[in-house]
């Protein structure tokens, strides 16, 4: 069951990121600037974010396996599509359809996880899915990297298909089917449309440079809300956030991935474009951030649970922070062996090890605050809240940043990630503000399952989060 929920959200997660490492690759074969690329990404984003919630919804009616299944035969669909693009234009709505397929797969494969283990051992559950999942998000630079130098950018597409193959065959064999009883038969569909316009209408207006399309979006996401108060089967139910816990860690997570969005889509550009390092040799750069995220994750997520998660959600984005004030070094000269030690590995490094820290209990903190009934849609309104500050960080990042026009402009380029790393700073650091603010001491679990703070040793809750780096994160 973990090789199938696992894998399959991982996909999803690693598909957010190995396009990064394409992105000058993509640009050049499809004639494209900055702006196509950031549709690139949040094409994908858009509808993931859009479309997670009643993905999660869905879920929990019609059976969690079943929509596992379905998004990801469709995640393979759409990713040939990608493969095969012959301009921008046809690879963005595709990667419009594969953000869709992912808002069905990846909510499934939490809520599954959650409903099946023991809650003895949901602590290192949560550990191995933020880790692997992180992995899954960081091993993409790397690994398409390499399939763009032995193949070419069109191969990090198609390696979808073999991987959808093995979750679904594992799936249907091993995986038992869960829902809600007590989910509504009906979904919230004028919420999911309402805030697809939304958030289109946001990010349409934030990468085209048009302030009254932003802002009709934000005004459409009021009327989101006030949808979801008055509906008596909303995607995101206001009880949620009762939570004192549940709705401090959503807002972690909102300043910590938009910080990670941008990182992500701007990083690879700058060991690229600007110190000119090789697809390949760009994506061995962030590999220490792997191995991290490997080692680290599940003791983090046990430490958690034992003693709650307001230090390491403290911590982790402090150090992710201090990770991107060391990368601020990178530059024209640090484009071989000697500038890659001195300039990227120790920011890589310090970078990680906050990523460690702070994905597990952050997990713990989002799905510990909500009844077991709830993990469905309690995994699917933190994803949404990831997917959506990822959206708008890679639309509203290079306009704030001066990058725009041609992705060959290292110079332009170079000022802006400057720029952009100082901002994200700023956004891991009120993201630290807000978890030493809010999350108070562990308590004891009320009867009704919801918790104010994470339990000290059990967490009967849901066991899972959403989104590690690239998802978790980096997500």
């Amino acid at each position: 069951m973990l090789v199938a929920t696992v894998l399959g959200s991982a996909v999803a997660s690693l598909d957010a990121t190995v396009v990064n490492i394409a992105l000058p690759r993509i640009g050049d074969a499809l004639h494209t600037g900055v702006a196509g690329l950031q549709w690139t990404l949040s094409g994908y984003t858009l509808t993931l974010a859009s479309f997670i919630l009643l993905g999660g919804s869905l879920g929990d009616r019609l059976g969690r396996r079943k929509v596992l299944v379905w998004g990801t035969v469709g995640f393979a669909a759409a990713s040939v599509l990608c493969g095969a693009a012959v301009n921008i234009e046809m690879l963005v709505a595709a990667r419009v359809v594969q953000g869709m397929a992912g808002a069905l797969l990846t909510p499934g494969s939490l809520a599954l996880i959650s409903s099946s283990i023991d809650e003895r051992d949901q602590g290192a559950a949560i550990g191995l899915w933020s880790g692997f999942g992180g992995i899954a998000s960081a091993v993409g630079p790397f690994l398409g990297g390499w399939l763009i130098e032995v193949a070419s950018w069109r191969s990090i597409f198609f390696i979808n298909v073999p991987l959808a193959a093995v979750v679904v065959a594992v799936a249907l064999r091993h995986v038992p089917e869960s829902r809600d009883p007590a989910a509504s038969r009906r979904a919230d569909v004028p919420g999911a449309l309402v805030v697809a316009v939304a958030l289109g209408a946001l990010t349409f207006g934030l990468i085209e440079k048009m302030p009254l399309l932003a802002v009709a979006g934000v005004v459409l996401l009021a009327v989101f809300v006030l949808i979801e108060l008055r509906s008596d089967h909303p995607l995101v139910p206001p009880a949620l956030f009762r939570s004192r816990v549940f709705t401090a860690a959503n807002l972690v997570t909102l300043a910590v991935y938009a910080a990670l969005g941008g990182v992500f889509f701007l990083l690879v550009l700058q060991l690229q474009q600007v110190a000119h390092f090789s697809p390949l040799f760009a994506g061995i750069a962030t590999l220490p951030l792997t191995v991290l995220m490997l080692v680290l994750s599940a003791p983090a997520g046990r430490w958690a649970q034992r003693h709650g998660p307001r230090l390491p959600m403290t911590i982790g984005p402090l150090l992710a922070a201090a990770g991107l004030v060391l990368l601020l070094r990178i530059g024209p000269d640090s484009g071989h062996v000697g500038g890659y030690l001195r300039d990227v590995l120790p920011g890589v490094i310090v970078f990680g090890l906050g990523l460690s820290t702070l994905v597990a209990p952050l997990t713990g903190a989002v799905l510990g605050a909500v009844p077991a009934a709830e993990a469905g849609i309690a995994s699917g309104v933190n994803n949404a809240v990831a997917r959506t500050a990822q959206l708008l960080a890679v639309a509203a990042l290079p306009g704030l940043a001066g990058i725009s026009g041609s992705v060959t402009d290292a110079t332009a380029i170079d000022h802006g990630f400057t720029t952009a790393m100082w901002i994200c700073v700023g956004l891991l650091l009120t993201g630290a503000v807000i978890a030493a603010a809010l999350l108070g001491t562990p308590r004891t679990r009320h009867e009704s399952g919801a918790v104010d703070t994470l339990p000290r040793c059990d967490m009967s809750g849901p066991a899972v989060q959403p989104n590690p780096p690239g998802h978790t994160a980096g997500r």
